[in-house]
């Protein structure tokens, strides 16, 4: 029994000490989990604060210059030489390299380098060179101040952090994804960089938006400095050639041209758009070109593209960097911040450094001045020196007294320095020379310590350097603008066609047998009113039940205040009729309102939809009663006010109607709809923002000047787009007279006109100057008076002078294609606008003028010099002839010197 029990004493403590070895996994995954998170966060995705480079980068740099010799390398031998820094394969060094290249800024390049513009990837590395660019070569790299570690085999030394004096990280902008986190950082104008930098040294903080390589347009409202939680929308720049014919000319950021095209292909299959075709001609700038099919409107499709398609994008920053060996995340103004100061502190290094090596190359010559100058080379007891203790305590001696004049002590080595020397250089030693050299070292060290002094000073100086050095063609691409948001069911194609089962209850786009409704969008909504006075809001689908006795269907508008629905139903449980005018603005969707009293029985007797708020005149007859005398009236709807969906509404009768008629059609009740333009959005409202345009109703149309002399009337349609070539924007008034100075081509004269507009069709696009080459419209103005300040050089002197002229008393109303009159008899040089007065009386009165005489001199070679007054009268004497004499002077009043013709024979007349 007793050794049963021994044993099975020694199994358990077997047991025990088997348990003892085992490992737990709870804690080693997560161990793991965190060192391979770690390693991605810093070794591979993240940048680092100091020099923007992400690691692969941080190494493809210096092997560039490690191989630097000032001739393009292969891409491939770079990437070979990267490797042995690098502890991943080719591949991810050649695509790191290709990215940098392609921004253009750090590498020069050679060979085909693919396009981020139109996705075209790079050539293979053994067919493309590389080399460092001369920026690069002066903001990248120091040795001096460059702190270095081992590489990952141990058997070379690369870069912790390359000594970066730019905000490189902000230039070029960063894209990764590591293990539980991710960044990026949107790239940023090169200028606006560094005055940014100059202005955060000044005190003042900096306050940056992105800057796309590819151009577009972008809205940064919500920016909120790059960091997370912001976006930013960034839109394609299109523009309308024609009514039929679209161009991109640039792409949002983040996209290709030919992702783009698929976007509007796969829209345009779906029926969100509709185009005829569409031709990518890309080549060295992107051009996209969409042909609308007949009919289409530009405006819209415009909208369409940017609601559909990826001629808009929204991207949302996650600005994330390295900073002590962790990742933060931080603004774009605080890393800004950052730079700037670290910039300032390399600087001050480089200073410092360069300081001391001045002072130690003074230092040395100094040294070797005195032991040449005091002959300690062949002082007996240095030259009878066996060993070099014995050497260094000799010099020790001989340079005691000269202690005070060195700044720091003589070393050993300092020693070795100078017993290196050849005899033939101590021989030819020119003390003179020396002395020059002292000085200037002098001079270099004053100068350094003056910038170390000035750090912040010299800091900027070295900003604006960079500026003025590698500035040039750096400017801004991106426009910034403010966007109005787009909604996609104002502007979706109306590509399916709705039909209604009034009887059964059911709409939809598949009920091809039943009654068609119209043409709308997939994405429409639609209103639905009932016969027992009740209505809803549904989607658009293929089949959906509503409700039986559907008394109206239509696509529903949001925020609609303009349609309003007259309507006239039955209380169920008094039997009154009431009457009632309302709008629908919003509602749930599928959800019954209803617009009677809400009892049961109630239902509707009479319904109109309309669209521009009218109001008809009905006729009541109602059921005989022995109360009643009189079984008829009328009820007109313009009586009413406009109320809300949920009001009961005014009493009708308290009788019973037996019939309602239709007795005339009304027009509009409602006031004309403001408009309002918008410059920031170039867009038109009805929001009152921006520029009061007036009411507008009907027909009545949008007169549009561009800066070319071209105008045209445009409907009031809040889907209209404008652009920034246009200088005038107003409500169409086809009796208002406006007043336009243009230079012609032809004459090479200022000429001025009045006109009406004429009433052309809308879209079409008129010009109201001449089309000869050169001409060009100088200014325009619709008030009653304009004054003008005309610069101009007078008489044969070219003596300069400044009038002031109201264009009125120039010229008559006239058609709009006459050319008009000459603004001044005179070499006109500029025409300002200076005043407009919509009244007479509200011109100053003029300062009393004497007119001048107008001298023509007519000699024999038939030249004529004219010397008149800017503001001559109008001709109110006729010369019909003049003798053919070498010289005559006539007294006359003449408006325009051009009006003067000599014949064959010298006579002088007027046409």
């Amino acid at each position: 029994m007793s050794e049963d029990l021994g044993a099975d004493d020694a199994l358990l403590n077997n047991e025990d000490n088997k348990l003892k070895n085992v490992i737990s996994l709870d804690g080693l995954y997560e161990n793991w989990f965190l060192d391979y998170a770690s390693y991605v966060i810093l070794d591979r995705a993240v940048p680092h604060i100091n020099d923007g480079l992400k690691p692969v980068q941080r190494r493809i740099l210096h092997s560039l210059k490690e191989m630097d010799d000032g001739r393009f390398n292969k891409a491939a031998n770079v990437i070979g030489n990267t490797m042995k820094y690098h502890p991943h394969g080719d591949a991810s060094i050649g695509d790191a390299m290709v990215q940098i290249g392609q921004k253009d800024l750090l590498i020069d390049r050679q060979g085909n380098w693919g396009d981020p513009i139109t996705g075209d990837s790079a050539a293979a590395p053994r067919y493309i060179e590389a080399r460092l660019s001369k920026f690069a070569l002066e903001v990248v790299f120091n040795p001096d101040t460059t702190i270095w570690q081992a590489s990952y085999d141990g058997r070379n030394k690369e870069p912790i952090t390359l000594p970066v004096k730019f905000p490189l990280l902000l230039a070029q902008g960063a894209e990764g994804i590591a293990v539980g986190l991710a960044t990026k950082i949107m790239p940023h104008n090169f200028i606006e960089l560094i005055d940014a930098s100059i202005g955060i040294l000044r005190g003042v903080r900096a306050d940056l938006v992105p800057d796309f390589p590819t151009g577009g347009m972008a809205d940064v409202s919500l920016y909120n400095e790059g960091q997370r939680g912001g976006k930013v929308r960034v839109r394609a720049k299109i523009l309308e050639r024609d009514k039929r014919t679209l161009a991109i000319t640039e792409i949002p950021f983040s996209t290709t041209t030919g992702g783009l095209i698929d976007s509007v292909i796969a829209a345009n299959d779906k029926g969100k758009i509709k185009i005829k075709k569409i031709e990518d001609n890309t080549a060295k700038d992107v051009e996209i070109v969409i042909h609308l099919a007949p009919g289409i409107s530009p405006d819209v499709t415009i909208d369409a593209l940017y609601a559909f398609t990826d001629c808009e994008v929204s991207i949302s920053p996650n600005t994330c960097v390295i900073k002590g060996d962790k990742p933060h995340f931080m603004s774009v103004n605080d890393i800004l911040n950052e730079s700037t100061l670290f910039t300032k502190e390399l600087l001050k290094r480089e200073l410092e450094i360069k300081l001391a090596e001045l002072m130690e190359r003074i230092f040395f010559s100094s040294l070797l001045k005195i032991f040449i100058q005091e002959g300690m080379y062949k002082h007996p007891d240095y030259e009878s020196s066996s060993t070099f203790e014995l050497v260094v305590e000799t010099l020790t001696k001989l340079f005691t007294p000269f202690f005070p004049q060195f700044y720091r002590e003589i070393l050993p080595e300092d020693y070795k320095k100078l017993i290196d020397k050849p005899m033939s250089s101590i021989t030819r030693f020119d003390f003179k020379k020396t002395d020059e050299q002292i000085k200037n070292l002098n001079d270099e060290i004053k100068q350094v310590k003056h910038h170390l002094k000035h750090l912040t000073d010299y800091t900027i100086d070295w900003f604006e350097k960079l500026k003025v050095k590698f500035g040039k063609d750096r400017g801004r691409k991106t426009e910034l603008r403010a966007f109005d948001k787009v909604e996609a069911a104002q502007v979706a194609l109306a590509n399916v066609k709705l039909y209604v089962n009034r009887e059964d209850g059911f709409i939809g786009t598949s009920l091809k047998k039943d009654e068609f409704v119209g043409d709308c969008s997939d994405i429409d909504e639609i209103i639905v009113f009932r016969g027992d006075g009740k209505a809803m809001i549904t989607k658009v689908q293929e089949k959906v039940f509503v409700g039986k006795d559907i008394v109206h269907v239509a696509v529903f508008k949001k925020n609609d205040e303009r349609t309003v629905y007259n309507m006239i139903y039955k209380d169920g449980e008094s039997g009154v009729a009431y009457v009632k005018r309302f709008n629908v603005v919003g509602v749930t969707r599928d959800k019954d309102y209803d617009l009677t009293k809400g009892t049961k029985g109630s239902k509707m007797l009479y319904f109109t939809a309309n669209p521009n708020g009218e109001a008809e005149l009905v006729n009541i007859q109602l059921k005989p009663h022995s109360k009643l005398k009189k079984l008829q009236f009328d009820e007109d709807f313009a009586q009413l006010a406009i109320k809300g969906r949920g009001s009961m509404g005014n009493i009708l009768t308290k009788y019973p109607v037996k019939k309602i008629t239709l007795k005339s059609k009304g027009v509009s009740t409602l006031a004309g709809r403001k408009i309002w333009y918008d410059d920031i959005l170039k867009r038109l409202n009805v929001d009152g923002r921006g520029k009061y345009l007036g009411e507008f109703d009907g027909e009545d149309k949008i007169l549009i000047m561009e800066g070319n002399g071209l105008y045209e009337l445009a409907s009031f349609d809040l889907n209209n787009h404008f652009d920034d070539k246009m200088i005038l924007i107003e409500k169409y008034n086809p009796e208002k007279v406006y007043t336009v100075v243009h230079y012609e081509g032809k004459s090479k004269n200022y000429m001025v006109k009045r006109f009406i507009f004429d009433n052309i069709v809308i879209g079409k696009q008129v010009s109201v100057i001449s089309e000869e080459s050169g001409s060009k419209l100088i200014l325009i103005s619709g008030a009653a008076q304009p004054i003008v300040s005309v610069e101009q050089l007078k008489g044969k002197a070219l003596t300069p002078e400044t009038v002031e002229l109201n264009l009125v008393d120039l010229i008559d109303v006239k058609g709009m294609k006459a050319m008009g009159n000459r603004l001044s008899a005179h070499t006109v040089q500029t025409v300002t606008l200076i005043a407009e007065h919509d009244d007479e009386s509200d011109v100053p009165d003029p300062e009393p003028n004497t007119i001048e005489d107008t001298e023509i001199t007519v000699t024999p070679d038939d030249k004529t010099s004219v010397d008149a007054p800017p503001t001559a009268a109008p001709v109110s004497e006729a010369v019909d002839q003049a003798e053919p004499k070498p010289a005559k002077k006539v007294d006359f009043e003449i408006t325009n010197p051009d009006d003067i013709d000599i014949d064959d024979s010298g006579q002088l007349g007027l046409f």
